[in-house]
């Protein structure tokens, strides 16, 4: 039953994108939970919940059970830990002590016999919440948004994890780096895809996430892609990755 944190350092790569259609790609062959601890709660309403009576942040401070908080959503097999704002207030009153990093961890491991994966979709910054997904995990998924730009921030992301890998959670491990929003009628696409894969090699998934319409339009309607444009090509992406890393995790 790992734990798998979807995390970049960097707004704007895909991270939410790919921790919900990931989790409804996987929750058409597993039981899934996925964990919104981003404050601004967009995997929630990524899968059509609303303002929930409870959520992370009533388990992160002890006022609820995560089995007490969890939620159904219309996907079948995929439930969620619903975020809210009150999850920003978590920075402000928590500080990055070593016990203080293992809030998410604790608050999970009620639930976690309950399902085959756990998604972790983190904020898009280094602050508790954060280092709490990444004490919390075993594995990781980095999105990588295939511009210039968004390969600048993943040697930082790297020192991060290494940090994290020294003080609270030795196992963490990279399960992969996923290329997102890949538009393959560009050079630029095709030649940062030419980089990541020369530089990290066999740590890259083979699947790429293209960019598209459907992708895009589905959170507005609180639905995955996999649900709103089942035949669509990031429907067929998300499947494809999903077998990547059942595939990844098995040989682990």
């Amino acid at each position: 039953m790992p734990i798998i944190g979807v995390i970049n350092q960097k707004g704007g790569v895909g991270k939410t994108t790919t921790a919900v259609n990931l989790s409804a790609a996987l929750a058409e062959r597993r039981r899934i939970l996925l964990a919104d601890l981003d404050p601004q709660a967009n995997a929630t309403s990524g899968v059509g919940i609303g303002a929930p009576e409870l959520t992370l942040y009533d388990v992160i401070a002890g006022r609820s059970s995560a089995r007490q908080a969890v939620i159904a959503t219309s996907t079948e097999n995929l439930h969620v830990l619903a975020a809210s704002a009150d999850l920003a207030g978590v920075q402000v009153e928590v500080d990055a002590g070593r016990e203080n990093m293992r809030l998410l961890a604790r608050g999970l491991m009620g639930v976690r016999p309950n399902y085959d994966f756990i998604i972790v979709d983190a904020p898009p910054s280094v602050g508790v919440l954060t280092l709490n997904a990444l004490a919390a995990a075993d594995l990781l998924i980095i999105p990588l948004q295939s511009e210039y730009y968004a390969l600048e921030g993943i040697a930082s992301m790297m020192d991060t994890v290494e940090r994290v890998r020294g003080s609270v959670n030795p196992d963490l491990r990279i399960l992969g780096i996923v290329l997102t929003m890949y538009d393959s009628r560009t050079r630029l696409s095709q030649e940062v895809e030419e980089n990541v894969r020369k530089h990290f090699g066999d740590l890259v998934f083979r699947t790429i996430i293209p960019r598209t319409v459907r992708l895009a339009e589905a959170p507005s309607y609180g639905r995955s892609v996999l649900e709103y444009a089942p035949t669509s090509q990031g429907a067929l992406a998300y499947r494809e990755l999903a077998e990547e890393v059942i595939e990844r995790v098995s040989e682990a």
